[in-house]
């Protein structure tokens, strides 16, 4: 946490990552000392840890702070995620975080977002940096940004899903009251041009979808469940999830087999049957496509040990 934390980007990471029972992590909060932080929008924070923290974490998440475009983090901070990123630490930037990120050098040559606020000034600042500023978060592997605020729950979201499976990252979901999956291609900010309840109406729509993922679906049986021509639902579609219809139901059929193989003994030709994708050799196709490997690889990864 630096100065001028901001409460909500410094809450998400420690809500979503929570040390309880059934969650495999223990969460730390360090400044670049122990002792009090200044937040910004009125809060400060007390912290335990500093900087030795670091050397700890498996994973660390820089929140968001305010002023980022003309404060730099001083330079024990840099060494310290430089040398915790040489030990094979993720970084993770939250928002405004996104500046602490590029002062390491590591975002150099990468694609990364920040807030849509920010985001000519990350681009300024830091030229060698690949900015996207219509996306809510970039996945670079070792290192990760997100875009502004609520971004961050869709980010740790990301992280949990691929460190403990789809089960997990969807029960952490509904007890945060949050969208289970939200594509980091998504834009950040759409100028709405329509009224907002038609956005209300897509969102019923694909909620009804996920309760019909095992029968056939298309994009005009959708658009009628919408109550839009086809041409406005996939236009529509595209600016609030970031896939088209059929994409973003291939996925969400991916999901679910995934949650099936995780917490079933079905075999892979009926977890098909079930998802609506039919053969076990069309659930390997598309599993292979979207997530790079197979559902028998998968399920080992995820039910190890249990």
């Amino acid at each position: 946490m630096l100065d001028g934390a901001k409460p909500l980007d410094v809450g998400i990471p420690a809500q979503v990552f929570t040390t309880r029972a059934s969650m495999p992590y223990e969460v730390r909060l360090c400044g670049a000392a122990p002792g009090l932080v200044r937040g910004g929008d009125g809060l400060s924070y007390h912290v335990a840890h500093g900087l030795d923290a670091l050397a700890w974490a498996d994973i660390v998440f820089i929140p968001g702070y305010r002023f980022p475009d003309r404060d730099d983090p001083a330079q024990a901070v840099v060494d310290a995620l430089v040398a915790a990123h040489e030990r094979g630490t993720r970084l993770a930037a939250i928002s405004t975080g996104a500046f602490a990120l590029a002062a390491t050098g590591l975002l150099d040559g990468r694609r990364a977002t920040t807030h849509w606020h920010y985001t000519r000034a990350l681009m300024a600042k830091h030229p060698l940096i690949r900015v996207d500023e219509n996306v809510l978060f970039v996945d670079e592997g070792s290192v990760l940004t997100s875009a502004g605020a609520a971004s961050g729950i869709d980010l740790c979201l990301h992280v949990l899903r691929g460190d403990l499976g789809v089960a997990a990252s969807n029960h952490a979901a509904r007890r945060l009251v949050a969208a289970p999956y939200r594509s980091g291609g998504q834009a950040q900010y759409v100028p709405r041009s329509v009224p907002e309840p038609l956005g209300e109406r897509f969102g019923a729509t694909r909620e009804w979808a996920l309760h019909r993922l095992g029968e056939p679906l298309s994009l005009d049986l959708m658009a009628r469940q919408a109550k839009v021509s086809p041409r406005t639902f996939s236009r529509r579609f595209v600016e609030e999830t970031g896939y088209t219809p059929m994409q973003w139901v291939m996925r969400a059929r991916v999901d679910m087999a995934r949650e099936l193989l995780e917490r079933s003994q079905r075999g892979v030709e009926q977890i098909a049957a079930d998802v609506g994708l039919g053969t076990g050799a069309n659930l390997r196709l598309h599993f292979q496509r979207i997530l790079g490997t197979t559902p028998s690889e998968y399920r080992r990864t995820f039910t190890q040990g249990e």
